[in-house]
Order: C-alpha cells, then structure tokens, then sequence
C-alpha cells in the first residue's frame, strides 16, 4: 500500500469514526487543503472534534465558486444558490445590487458571476463575516460596509437599489438548540436567530425597502415554506407586489417583491 493511499485510509477511518458522513469527499478536502501547506493532523482534529469543514479547510463551495468563509462565520448554504437564481434572472448589466444581512458575501459575488458589470455592494452586521465577504466580493469591484441592515449602506444609494437580495436569520429563537452542532456550536447566532417567530429581521428589512429601492426594482428574501405567507405579507404591507417561488432540487423558497413604477 502507497504512502499516500495509507495517509487517506487513515483520515478516512478517522472522519468515520467521528461520525462524518461523507467521509471520503472530506478527506479529499482535507488533504488537497494538506497539499497546499495546511497542517493536516490539525484539519482532522478539528474537524473530527466537530469543527464544519468548511471553517477548517478556508472555503465554501457556492454555486460553483469557491467563497472564503473561517471560524466564527456562517457558512453558505446550497439552498441559497436558489436565491442567486432567482436574483440573476433578474439581474442586468449597470444594476445595482446589494448583499443585505451578507455574511461573507457569497449571494452578491456568485450574482455578480453570473452577470458581470453591476455594481455590487454587501453589507452586515458581522466585522468576522466581512473579513471574508471583502475577499469574495473584490474580484467583481464589491463594496463592502459594516453597520445594522440598512444603517450599513452609504445614503447615495438610496432610491438607486435595482436588486435587494437578502437571506436575513429565520431561524425562530426556540429552533435553535434543535440545530445541527456544527451550526449551533459554530456559526454566530446572529446569523441564525430571526426572533420569536424567526421573522423580525425580515419584517425590519421588508418595511424599508421602498425608501432605497428603484422604481421598478425587487427585494428578494430567502425564507422557509411555511413562513412564506408571513414574509409576503411583510412585503404587501410595505407596498410591494409579491410572488414566491420554490425549488424541489434545492428545498428553497424565495419570495420576491416588487416596487411598481410611479
């Protein structure tokens, strides 16, 4: 048996007995991230210890596209690369777009890959989250500001915002010891906790959108089946015309309002 075949057999056997499910795509992860200089023992220990992978080898894969993310980061999720389906359908070359509640920034940097020549600007509460959302936005010319949702975003683009795409927390308080550990030990829960009902943020983004929405332009919120009714009607009470989609493929639901011309 091979050096190298041994050492994958080991890591395999060690991610297994952890209880890593996909063991073997991890341990490919995990010693490609060895390959380039990372310290393998330590990968494995604290990935075996429960760290997501995706904080211990550097990067999140996202809609074909590798993001930064590292300790104390949400890591993007598959579901998510519906919203960017959704948002680049709409999209145009010179929008205007805006990561809201970013994390780091991997919504607005896989719609700026899909459709070049926007302006791209990702904003979130998280100093950590945006540490990463910098690296990931920079290849498409993103901005990147710090602040509480909307007080985050200089006052030039208010009114200008063609695209508003947003995957706020909606998780409900009570929800989240029922989280996986690797979200609920791992990841900041400012980046799970949508409230009592796991609305509040969205509520908070919704009634505001219209002020720094474009005639003509949307708001795009991720959110859950069940609580799509409750996230359309935020909208509709804000005076934007609705529509939600779901996808089977990615388990997702996205609902999207519109700012009607004047």
């Amino acid at each position: 048996m091979s050096t190298g075949k041994a050492e994958t057999e080991r890591v395999v056997e060690a991610l297994r007995a952890a209880g890593c499910v996909f063991a073997e795509e991890e341990a490919e992860l995990l010693l490609a991230a060895a390959a380039e200089g990372a310290d393998l023992a330590r990968m494995v220990e604290l990935r075996t210890a429960g760290r997501p992978l995706e904080h211990v080898i550097g990067w999140a894969e996202f809609c074909g596209l590798r993001m930064a993310v590292g300790e104390g980061a949400f890591v993007p999720r598959r579901r998510t690369e519906f919203l960017v389906q959704q948002a680049a359908a709409l999209a145009r070359p010179g929008a205007v777009v805006v990561d809201l509640c970013c994390g780091v920034g991997a919504v607005g940097a896989a719609v700026a890959a899909a459709v070049p020549g926007m302006e791209l600007h990702a904003a979130d509460i998280d100093p950590v989250a945006l540490g990463h959302a910098r690296r990931n936005v920079a290849p498409y010319g993103g901005r990147v500001h710090e602040g509480d949702l909307y007080a985050a975003l200089p006052a030039g683009l208010r009114g200008r915002i063609t695209l508003l795409v947003v995957n706020a927390p909606y998780v409900p308080t009570d929800s989240i010891p029922l989280l996986p550990p690797e979200a609920r030990d791992h990841e900041p829960r400012t980046a799970l906790d949508g409230g009592p009902d796991g609305l509040a943020i969205q509520r908070r983004v919704a009634a505001e959108a219209p002020s720094w929405l474009a005639e003509g332009g949307h708001l795009l919120i991720e959110t859950s089946t069940r609580q799509s009714p409750s996230t359309a009607s935020a909208m509709t009470s804000a005076g934007l015309t609705v529509h939600a989609a779901s996808s089977e493929e990615w388990s997702a639901t996205v609902v999207t309002g519109h700012l009607p011309l004047r």
